[in-house]
């Protein structure tokens, strides 16, 4: 077990405890919230510097990373949405997103090539761990009157970029469905 990977399985076991601190009453417990949510956030940049760096990159780093990160921020929209916090439409837009880009990888694996994450990639799961920071925070320490109209413009720049994002990648994925024949 690598260092990256133990990192990895760190985020996967953070996201229960996020949860519950998100629901649980007390100031203590909502900067809890807030602060496991970020350690988790940035342990995702960390795994994948020290995999590449001290050359730790594993098969298993590269199937359990991608699923860590998805787990933890789907767990916060899906927990924010209950909270009243976000609508579940642009939830269900990022969310819907993610299972189709991840379904297309896997199909490409499954064809023997692979589709890199790309810059929109990255951008895109930025926007989204920053809408979340940003909702614990106006929710737990308040914004004042800007608060509620800066959220909504996150939240349009996350689903724009969860969108876009999806297109490049099933562009850049085309060539899966040319080599691909039917099987019966």
């Amino acid at each position: 077990m690598t260092i990256p990977n133990q990192i990895t399985l760190a985020r996967i076991l953070a996201t229960p405890l996020f949860m519950v601190f998100l629901y649980a009453e007390g100031t203590v417990f909502k900067i809890l919230a807030f602060a496991i949510f970020a350690l988790a956030a940035l342990s995702d940049a960390v795994d994948g510097y020290l995999a590449r760096t001290l050359r730790q990159e594993t098969a298993f780093g590269a199937f359990a990373d991608p699923i860590a990160d998805k787990l933890l921020v789907a767990a916060a929209f899906v927990s924010l949405v209950e909270l009243g916090e976000l609508r579940a439409w642009p939830v269900v837009t990022i969310l819907g997103r993610e299972f189709l880009v991840t379904g297309l990888r896997v199909l490409a694996m499954a064809e023997g090539l692979a589709i890199r994450s790309s810059i929109l990639g990255k951008l895109k799961t930025f926007s989204h761990i920053g809408l979340v920071l940003f909702i614990l925070a106006t929710r737990y320490f308040g914004l004042g009157p800007w608060g509620h109209q800066l959220k909504e413009a996150f939240l349009y720049l996350a689903v724009a970029l969860a969108i876009i994002s999806g297109v490049e990648y099933f562009w850049r994925g085309r060539r899966v469905f040319r080599g691909m024949s039917v099987r019966r």
